[in-house]
Parts: C-alpha cells; structure tokens; sequence
C-alpha cells in the first residue's frame, strides 16, 4: 500500500506520541547487549567532570597543529635553514633558502662508505665469534654464518684493486684489514673447528690499529666535504647568514662528538649554539626533513609564545614543568632525609655544548688515542 509524505509523517507523529515501555539491559537483543553501556555501572560525576575538563586539552590539539602550519610558512619565508641529518652516506645537509626550493648537497666521497664498512666488518667478525668463545667446540651454531660471511670477505679483497677515486695507501689499508686480519681469524677458527676468548683478544687487539686508521680515513673525508659544503653555502647566502638557522639530529652514542653539530657550530660560531643551532634528539640515527622542520617550528613559535608569556624568549626550550619538578624533588627528598640528585641551574640562553662539557666530570681518556 502506498501513502503520501504527508500520512506518513503523521503516522510516525502519532507513533511517537503512543507510551513506550524501557526495557531492562537483560531483555535487549542480543545484538544491542554488546554495544550498549551496562546500566549497572554508570559513569560516575567525577569521571564526567574530568571528562569534561580535559577535552579542553583534545579541542587544543586542532587549533595547535593548523597554527604550527602557518607558522611554518611564515618561517619558510623569512629565514635560511640547514638541516644536518645523520645517513649511511656519512650525513644529509640540506639548505632552505628563503621563499625557495630546498637543495641538497651530494654526499661525501665513496671512501667514507667503504673505510666505515671495513671497521664494521672487523667489529661483526668479533660478534659472529663472541656468543662462542666458551663453547664454539660443542655448539656450532656460528660455522654457517662465519662460513657465509667469509664469502663476502673474500669477494671484497679480491675486488679492492678495481676501487676507482681511492688513494693507494687507504686501499693498502683495506686490504690488510680484510687480508690479514678478518680472514686470518675466520680461518684460524674454521680450519681448526673452535676457538677460545683468548683467541677472540688477540683477534681484536691485532686490527685495533687498523680501525683507528679507518676511523681517521671516514671521518677526514667526512668533515672536508662538509665543510667545501658549508663554505659554498656561506657565499650563497651572504648577509643572510647571520641570521641563518641549523639543526643537527642525534641519538644517545653521537651526542656529545656529533659530528655535523661540530662542524655547524664552527660555522655559525659558539654563540650560535642553543640559538640558532640546536641538536634534536630522535631514537634513531636516521631523522625525515619532514620531522625536523616539525620539531623545529614547534621550538621557535614556542619562544614566541615564552617571551609572551613569561618574558624570555628561550624559556619554552626547556620542560614548562621543570621548574615546579625541581622544587617538587627537593620538597619529597627532604621528607625522606635524602640529598636530592639535579641537573645544574643554569640561564635559559646558556650557549653551552648541548652535552658533557665539563672536563672535571670525570676521570680517565678521553680520545682513541688515550687508550692503552
């Protein structure tokens, strides 16, 4: 049977005003119980109220995001920025000049590359051996893998002379890292079917001085290609340096010799440190450009908002909370009779190293070249 729109709207009209009964959370079908709030544990006032409060802090986060947006943009056009990115290629700089394109700079020479992968193959050669060294006659779990890797060990030596762009006397020295180092062991160990820890030392002690040596090799071609980089940038940029901003990322191991902070500081000077250059800690070697300009437009709108605020336009690189957490420990330490254990206080536009800079901190070497 058909009706017209206007009987069926005052059928359902006339529907709503018939006395409907509620029915019990037992009685529902089946396919209700599951999505339905149990009437025998309502939500409580306080879990509501609090509810209610902080969905100020998840209205924020929209307003926050669509704002960091625009203030990218207006970064992007008013300031150059080099980003220095850690990278198997022995790092990333990128350059942002304002109100253009980003350029990257190519990578250091392939020597870097190959000296770094030859300290690596010495040191996994030891990690092939060091889970064995008490039980390698018994257990011959590492045979496969030594057998395997010392394949590649092979083909590499073998391949060492047709390197192109390589100076001989770092040629010579990968091929005594593998030749007479890494293969003499594997050998060793494989031909006689164990090894012991002693054997594992003197393994290790044996091409030390060769892993210095790529040490040296990978970090001076590192550092000379950056800084023909940088100093072709500087030019490019003219007066606009000064004013120029650059982040460096790093993990726990590269945050106190980290390289690319290094050779940025050098350019942009020590004052520059904490202000324009900062080191971003990330959980990872590798950083996206993308992460980094977030994080880096977050610090600089919010020493916007810290000299707004509070009068200081470094405040807000440092935990808002901080402060109050400091007198917080001090306050429960004291309770309990206890010295409290703190950071030092220092201003908020310190130029320090980012890190350990204190050479009354500790005891002992300091560099490769101060071990026995």
């Amino acid at each position: 049977m058909k009706t017209s729109g206007k009987n069926f709207v005052a059928t359902l009209s006339l529907l709503a005003c018939l006395p409907s009964a509620a029915l019990a959370a037992d009685q529902l079908p089946d396919y209700m119980k599951i999505i339905t709030v149990n009437e025998g544990a309502p939500t409580s006032k306080d879990k509501i109220a609090f509810k209610n409060v902080y969905a100020l802090n998840e209205a924020m986060l929209p307003i926050y995001e669509g704002r960091l947006a625009l203030y990218k943009k207006h970064l992007r056009e008013r300031i150059p920025l080099i980003m220095g990115l850690f990278s198997g290629d022995g790092g990333r700089f990128i350059l942002y000049p304002p109100g253009k394109d980003p350029i990257e700079a190519p990578p250091p020479p392939p020597v870097y590359k190959l000296a770094k992968a030859l300290g690596h193959c010495a040191m996994v050669t030891y990690d092939l051996a060091a889970p064995y060294c008490t039980t390698s006659g018994t257990d011959k779990s590492w045979v496969g893998q030594m057998k395997a890797y010392r394949t590649y060990v092979q083909n590499a030596i073998e391949n060492i002379d047709n390197l192109e762009g390589v100076k001989s006397e770092d040629r010579e020295l990968l091929r005594d890292t593998l030749k007479n180092h890494v293969l003499v062991f594997m050998d060793k160990c494989l031909e006689k079917g164990s090894f012991t820890y002693d054997d594992l030392i003197a393994y290790t002690h044996g091409v030390k001085p060769n892993c210095a040596k790529l040490i040296a090799v990978a970090s001076s071609t590192q550092v000379a290609h950056w800084y023909s980089v940088l100093d072709e940038w500087k030019k490019m940029l003219g007066k606009d340096w000064d004013k120029t901003y650059a982040l460096s990322n790093s993990i726990y191991v590269a945050r106190q010799n980290n390289i690319l902070f290094t050779v940025l500081a050098n350019f942009l000077g020590a004052d520059a440190i904490n202000d324009r250059l900062l080191m971003l800690e990330t959980t990872d070697f590798t950083a996206t450009p993308e992460e980094m300009m977030g994080a880096f437009v977050r610090i600089i709108s919010d020493r916007a908002l810290g000299q707004s605020f509070f009068q200081n336009y470094h405040m807000m690189d440092y935990e808002l909370l901080g402060t109050g957490g400091r007198r917080a420990i001090e306050i429960e330490a004291a309770k309990r009779g206890l010295k409290p254990i703190l950071p030092p206080l220092v201003p908020f536009n310190s130029k320090q190293w980012p890190m350990k800079i204190d050479p009354k901190s500790g005891t002992g070497p300091c560099t490769l070249e101060e071990l026995p």
